[in-house]
């Protein structure tokens, strides 16, 4: 990294030969003005407002801009001639505990580098001196023409150094605070909290611009010459009040949903919106027929189930009959394909057998109660 300042560490007596670099950059996308008629770069001129005529670099000076809008000329030597004995040493002029430091004095933040191999060995003692007492130096040091506050800590291995602004810098946070008093319930405490658990840590590493992000697509997409679709803005609220109890119990559901925690509302773990699960009726007769046609409907509690039997052969009777309703049924059936042979199946086993015992009762009753063993032609005979 390119240095942008070189002096020295003042630690009591010992010095500390220094480069100071930049340890922030700007990665926001900036863009240049053009003439909408014809697409040409629009530059700024430094024109003198008395003779209206360009000026170059070379022939611009300082001044000081009185209240009455007089301009007081101040030179470069005139500047030289104050004391301003930080010009090329960064000053250490304290220690104190790190929560000593307001973060809003906080501005520019720069590394220290080492310059040169003699300097290694105090500049590893004071950030070891740094590390074992916990604090941090404040500091006075001069760049681009001024002098400023400044606080150096350890950064992994590196002192790192942070421009302060200095006390009187700072405005006070007049008008900011609400209006009259607020009252706010232990309720809207016990959210709040709710909120900040569940929202929880973040590693900052994983934090980037998506704005950023958003304008390198577009400019690319224009590049290649596409048509860029206007995005759909997001809900905001537009600003307005809303119940602040609703609000926060929203904000804690939707934070606990989009991290997947359990037992996020009511949609998990009650009857839910969630469709049951449908398993298939068993079988528990021999005398029942397989289902002919599937319904569906909902229970009470919400769950869809899917059952069988609009049309499910009954128990035979016994009579001779039985079997023609039991075949009437079978036929009239309007189901799958697999419902249709099952019930074709069990109504003709069930037919068969219902004759059969119609017929053996009948032979049983004409010949005295005595149930005949015999085949066919031995039962003509018998009659005969």
């Amino acid at each position: 990294m390119r240095s942008i300042w070189n002096g020295a560490i003042s630690f009591g007596l010992v010095s500390i030969p220094v480069k100071l670099v930049n340890a922030t950059e700007n990665h926001s996308i900036s863009f240049r003005q053009i003439h909408l008629a014809d697409g040409g770069r629009i530059r700024y001129r430094k024109v003198c407002e008395l003779d209206e005529e360009e000026v170059s670099g070379g022939e611009i000076g300082k001044a000081y801009e009185d209240a009455d809008g007089t301009m007081i000329p101040i030179t470069d030597e005139d500047l030289a001639q104050l004391p301003l004995p930080t010009a090329k040493t960064i000053e250490i002029v304290a220690f104190v505990p790190a929560d000593r430091i307001d973060p809003l004095q906080m501005d520019a933040a720069y590394y220290l580098s080492a310059n040169g191999v003699p300097a290694a060995k105090p500049y590893t003692l004071l950030r070891e001196a740094l590390k074992r007492s916990d604090r941090v130096a404040v500091t006075k040091y001069a760049l681009r023409g001024r002098e400023r506050l400044g606080m150096l800590r350890v950064v992994d291995d590196v002192i790192a150094m942070h421009g302060l602004l200095w006390p009187d810098e700072i405005r006070a946070p007049e008008d900011a605070a609400p209006d009259g008093d607020v009252t706010v319930r232990d309720a809207e405490l016990d959210l709040a909290d709710a909120l900040m658990d569940t929202l929880g840590e973040v590693d900052m590493d994983s934090l980037h611009d998506d704005y950023r992000e958003a304008v390198e697509e577009l400019v690319a997409a224009k590049a290649a010459g596409e048509i860029v679709l206007p995005a759909e803005p997001e809900d905001t609220g537009d600003g307005k009040v809303i119940d602040l109890i609703a609000a926060l119990e929203n904000s804690v559901r939707a934070a606990r949903k989009s991290r997947n925690v359990e037992g996020a509302g009511d949609d998990e773990g009650g009857s839910g919106s969630g469709m049951a699960d449908v398993h298939p009726i068993k079988k528990t007769s021999s005398k029942t027929t397989g289902t002919a046609k599937k319904t569906t409907h909902r229970t009470p509690t919400g769950k869809t189930v899917t059952r069988s039997g609009s049309s499910t052969a009954k128990k035979s009777a016994p009579k001779s009959t039985g079997a023609k309703k039991s075949t009437s049924t079978t036929k009239n059936s309007t189901g799958s394909a697999g419902s249709r042979t099952t019930a074709k199946k069990t109504a003709k086993k069930t037919a068969t057998k219902t004759a059969t015992k119609t017929a053996t009762k009948k032979r049983a009753a004409s010949s005295g109660g005595t149930t005949p063993k015999k085949t066919a032609p031995s039962r003509k005979r018998t009659s005969a």
